[in-house]
């Protein structure tokens, strides 16, 4: 039990900065929406694009909560904070290198200092983002085999608790098979002592007769 308690006070910090930080990625996720729909409305297929990345990460950010609580999804979560985030660091380049081709694909209506400025909001967005992202898996990772160790643990004390019990057992039925044989031993001297004085006495009266 020692073992596991240890186990249990990192892994309590790291499920706690993990919340912190899926909670930050998922008001980062909602926000990086607004920059997007700004610039056009309906947005074209880059526009689209950024808001699936937004929305994946948006979805990460639940699975995450639900697997923090349940233990389960891990795959599925792992899944969707590497695909999010190879799909942002794709938006990250796309923004950050060919600034003047983005805006031109995703032909917002506003003025061209206004465009940019939403452009560099999301781009800057897309960063954060990026960054918790990256954060969250290498913690998610990190709780995932805090978890493992933790089951193993139990199961190992499980499994000592098993084996020291079926001793007892085994030591209990000994001592029991032992006192009744002792019993047995005693009752046959028991037995043999009174047949003696029985035929004892039967040679004693026919000597006397």
């Amino acid at each position: 039990m020692g073992s596991s308690s240890k186990l249990r006070t990192p892994c309590s910090f790291l499920n706690l900065l993990l919340s912190c930080l899926n909670f930050i990625l998922f008001i980062l996720s909602s926000a990086s929406l607004a920059p997007t729909i700004l610039l056009r409305t309906p947005p074209t297929s880059l526009g689209w694009a950024f808001l699936m990345v937004s929305c994946i990460s948006l979805f990460s950010s639940f699975i995450g909560f639900y697997s923090q609580l349940t233990h389960f999804c891990f795959i599925t979560h792992i899944s969707l904070l590497l695909s999010s985030s190879i799909a942002q660091l794709m938006g990250i380049l796309a923004l950050f290198t060919r600034e003047n081709s983005s805006l031109s694909l995703l032909k917002s209506p506003r003025g061209i200092k206004e465009a940019k400025l939403l452009a560099r909001l999301e781009c800057g967005v897309l960063m954060a983002m990026f960054v918790m992202q990256v954060g969250v898996l290498i913690l998610t990772c990190t709780i995932h085999s805090c978890w493992v160790r933790e089951y193993e643990g139990l199961e190992a004390e499980r499994e000592a608790a098993a084996r020291k019990r079926s001793r007892r057992i085994a030591r209990v039925q000994e001592e029991s098979m032992e006192n009744a044989a002792k019993v047995a031993e005693m009752k046959a001297k028991e037995f043999d002592e009174k047949m003696k004085n029985k035929y004892g006495q039967w040679v004693k009266t026919d000597f006397e007769g």
